[in-house]
């Protein structure tokens, strides 16, 4: 354990999960997210990004491109942002894009898709099928596409690759989630277990962010919960959690799903990190080493699945 994380848990405790236990308003929890944003995170030197916009059966979906150095053009990695699908942006996640595509050696493609409650459960899903829809239109191969993603975002991760093989459409190279939101049902013990020892999430909220998402829909739907889908062959996937964050069962209740479809998965747990802590890079040196097993994680991927 560094020296750096028992501060940085007080100090999560103190600018996240007391606020947000509090916090009625989405657009109020949004400000403070972009907030804590542009004061914690960098993106690493060197880094370059270009503004995109992917056609959407809605419209268009904002977007950013990151790179460091010369990446493989023909390696993609997708990276679906966290924040509880009501929150999260590309000013809040461009610096951990930015890091993935540094270890990856890929170009990142950092959506920012519809939130909840403007637009509730399936958005997030849909924008999701299309901007893979496009990439694929757009001639890249699905053995040159990774998806990756944190909390919210991790679980989207999932629930895209469930929408794919409904569509009959080819799955991606890899897949990883950190600490991935897969059941939305919210009946997995560690809910309870370490409803104390979580140090960013308030489990008393979680009613609330539930209401903001599901109107009228069945938060036990696979797209919505993950957890609870039937995988075909998935691709190798990568999962990490914490130990003591409230979403830890997810992570585990996910890998075994994907197991029990032929997948292979690799799960790993900390110890007393906090949830979603890989995107604290530069900040936390268990984040830094995240990142860099993210990175060897999908270079082996792209190469096995692109020879």
């Amino acid at each position: 354990m560094s020296l750096r994380l028992p501060v940085l848990n007080v100090w999560l405790r103190m600018t996240l999960k007391w606020p947000l236990s509090w916090i009625k308003e989405p657009a109020t929890a949004r400000r403070l997210f972009e907030f804590v944003a542009r004061h914690a995170f960098r993106p690493p030197q060197g880094t370059h990004f270009v503004e995109d916009r992917i056609p959407a059966r809605w419209g268009e979906i904002p977007a950013l491109w990151a790179s460091c150095g010369r990446p493989d053009r023909r390696r993609i990695v997708v990276y679906l942002h966290g924040g509880a699908y009501i929150m999260g942006s590309i000013a809040t996640h461009r610096h951990i894009a930015a890091e993935i595509a540094k270890a990856a050696d890929a170009r990142v493609l950092l959506p920012e898709y519809r939130l909840a409650p403007e637009h509730p459960f399936p958005a997030a899903v849909e924008d999701a099928l299309d901007i893979y829809r496009h990439l694929l239109a757009s001639g890249y191969r699905a053995c040159e596409i990774a998806l990756a993603g944190e909390s919210a975002g991790g679980g989207l991760v999932f629930a895209l690759l469930l929408a794919l093989q409904a569509e009959g459409l080819p799955p991606p190279a890899a897949l990883v989630g950190y600490s991935p939101w897969a059941d939305m049902t919210m009946t997995a013990d560690s809910i309870r277990r370490n409803a104390r020892r979580e140090v960013m999430i308030p489990v008393s909220r979680w009613a609330d962010v539930i209401g903001f998402i599901h109107h009228g829909t069945d938060p036990a739907d696979p797209l919505a919960s993950p957890a609870r889908g039937r995988f075909e062959a998935p691709p190798p996937a990568f999962i990490t959690a914490s130990r003591a964050e409230a979403l830890a069962d997810d992570a585990t209740a996910l890998a075994n799903a994907l197991r029990a479809g032929g997948g292979d998965v690799r799960l790993e747990y900390a110890a007393r990190t906090p949830h979603a802590w890989p995107i604290m890079t530069r900040i936390l040196p268990e984040a830094d080493r995240a990142v860099a097993r993210t990175g060897a994680f999908l270079k082996a991927q792209f190469e096995a699945a692109q020879r």
